[in-house]
């Protein structure tokens, strides 16, 4: 498969993005006063402007030609339709599918998948109504008041994110915590104020031999029967969600209470399948719909709206043209609604993980930049925090503001001052203040000329720092479903373009073997000399000091 570099496409947007490096945001806006209509999309409820980034028509029509010269749309029918684009692992991308409909048909190896997935989410339906109304009974007769979700990485990120972002929706039927640390302290700590007669554990790990969440579930185990004297008791007291259903049986779980997952859904995409069953416990399962129908309109939109105006493929062709053509190294994630307190270390997996690699499909080494590292926090806290880095750092960061219309919480005049930053902050970002205007400023104040000449550089921004603005109407169910979709719709677009297979994570294996040897040596006090000095040193020290 030939590289990238070579479409003529990629050829004038390298070219391109040398002429466009010369060029201050503040002179295209003041030279095209419909630049917000060219680049901007809106749909029912969110807005994405994506017009104070370094791009004019002609950057976005190279960007467009590069994503049909890269079949762009042929490769987006392929996963829809369930073609094992994942070629590493000879599998299906169908993430998408856990929020189709009943109607539709989708048939993988012999397999209707619409089939399998409603069936689970029927499963999920009556074991969320049992536990919220009372009926499902732990060992003693008592109801279940706290639900502990057990899981790494996908298995915990997305539950906790959209459990976190949702938190106003929820009656508080039942408390939810989420255990992801191996680290004892943190399942301690949750287990600490609990009534083990009243907790439900969800163990959620897709080969059910991850060993952080193996770990924590042996030791809720422990917990449960040393306070039930009764091993029977994990019956009444665990389900799991697993593609490994034997691994699960073997662990002591019943079967009926195992909840299916499949090798065409990643982890960090799963949310939407029983790994979601948190969310639905938490909220209740109609609203644990109105998640998948939301991120179903955003698959319907980018299924089927036209390239320029579809809101992840021009996302993801921003992404490109920042990193890829622009050289920028990193992109905050910038949430200015509390309830997404979560969602840049959710989106953080989800992109590094996705397409942080070095290689296309072919196993051929890249040498342009992929993506950017992510990083991130609340918009108001990051001002306080490291946006004198965004403002006058000698690296340019992208960044994604996401905001809302209306607070789910509404405290008079809250989200007014909130919103008044949000709106400041990409306009600062844009337009900076060079030294003439500080200098003009610190005169009008009195300043004296050595004051202005000691302290002027120092206050000169130079702003043209790119930022795209997403706007949601409010964050509910619906929305927050579309919000993730587009971020996940996003990252396949850049895996396309990139020629990088998106949906493998091959880096998060081999620090994990080493991890389980390691383990052992540990264990037994016999260190193998098949490690470098350093570690073999570490490990040494480590031993010694216990």
């Amino acid at each position: 498969m030939s590289s990238r570099q070579l479409l003529p496409s990629w050829k004038k947007l390298v070219s391109h993005a040398q002429e466009m490096k010369s060029q201050h945001m503040n002179d295209l806006f003041s030279t095209d006063k419909n630049r917000y209509e060219k680049f901007s999309i809106e749909l029912p409820n969110m807005l994405l402007d994506y017009s104070k980034n370094l791009i004019n028509s002609e950057t976005k029509q190279s960007l467009l030609q590069l994503a049909k010269e890269c079949d762009l749309e042929a490769w987006r029918e392929k996963m829809f339709n369930g073609e094992k684009i994942n070629k590493t692992e000879d599998r299906a991308v169908l993430h998408s599918a856990l929020r189709g409909s009943v109607d539709e048909q989708l048939t993988v190896d012999g397999e209707n998948i619409h089939q399998q997935v409603n069936q689970q989410l029927d499963k999920m339906s009556a074991f969320v109504g049992k536990v919220r109304q009372g009926h499902w009974l732990g060992y003693s007769g008592k109801r279940i008041t706290n639900i502990v979700n057990i899981g790494v990485g996908g298995s915990n990120l997305g539950p906790q994110m959209v459990t976190e972002a949702l938190k106003q929706y929820s009656d508080d039927c039942v408390k939810v915590h989420y255990v992801s640390n191996v680290d004892g302290a943190q399942i301690a700590d949750i287990l600490r104020p609990l009534e083990p007669e009243k907790v439900l554990f969800i163990v959620s790990s897709k080969t059910f031999t991850t060993t952080e969440t193996m770990t924590n579930a042996k030791t809720a185990i422990n917990w449960l029967t040393a306070a039930s004297f009764d091993d029977k008791a994990v019956a009444k007291h665990f389900v799991a969600v697993t593609a490994n259903p034997v691994n699960a049986m073997s662990f002591g779980i019943q079967e009926d209470n195992i909840f299916d997952m499949w090798d065409w859904v990643g982890g960090r995409f799963s949310l939407w399948s029983a790994i979601g069953l948190a969310i639905a416990l938490d909220l209740g399962f109609d609203k644990f719909k109105q998640l998948l129908a939301g991120a179903k309109a955003m698959d319907k939109h980018f299924r089927d709206a036209p390239l320029e105006n579809n809101m992840p493929v021009i996302m993801a062709l921003v992404s490109v043209w920042n990193t890829t053509f622009l050289g920028a190294k990193s992109q905050a994630i910038l949430p200015y609604d509390q309830t997404l307190h979560m969602l840049a270390a959710y989106l953080q997996q989800a992109e590094m993980e996705s397409n942080g690699k070095s290689v296309t499909w072919d196993g051929e080494e890249i040498d342009y930049p992929t993506v950017p590292s992510i990083w991130g926090e609340l918009g108001i806290n990051g001002q306080h925090a490291f946006y004198q880095y965004l403002h006058q750092s000698n690296n340019i960061v992208p960044a994604d503001f996401i905001g809302s219309v209306a607070s789910v919480t509404p405290v008079k005049g809250h989200h007014e001052t909130l919103m008044a930053n949000f709106f400041a902050q990409t306009q600062a970002l844009m337009t900076g203040v060079d030294e003439q205007q500080v200098r003009e400023d610190l005169r009008a104040k009195g300043r004296t000329a050595d004051y202005i000449n000691k302290v002027a550089p120092h206050k000169v921004h130079k702003g043209n720092r790119p930022t795209n603005t997403l706007l949601l109407k409010r964050i509910d169910p619906h929305n927050l479903g579309q919000l993730i979709a587009l971020y996940e719709q996003k990252i396949f677009v850049q895996g396309i373009i990139l020629q990088i297979c998106s949906f493998d994570q091959w880096g998060v294996e081999l620090g994990k073997g080493l991890a389980a040897n390691i383990q052992q040596e540990l264990e037994s006090h016999k260190l193998s000399n098949n490690h470098d000095c350093s570690t073999r040193q570490l490990m040494n020290y480590y031993l010694a000091a216990q």
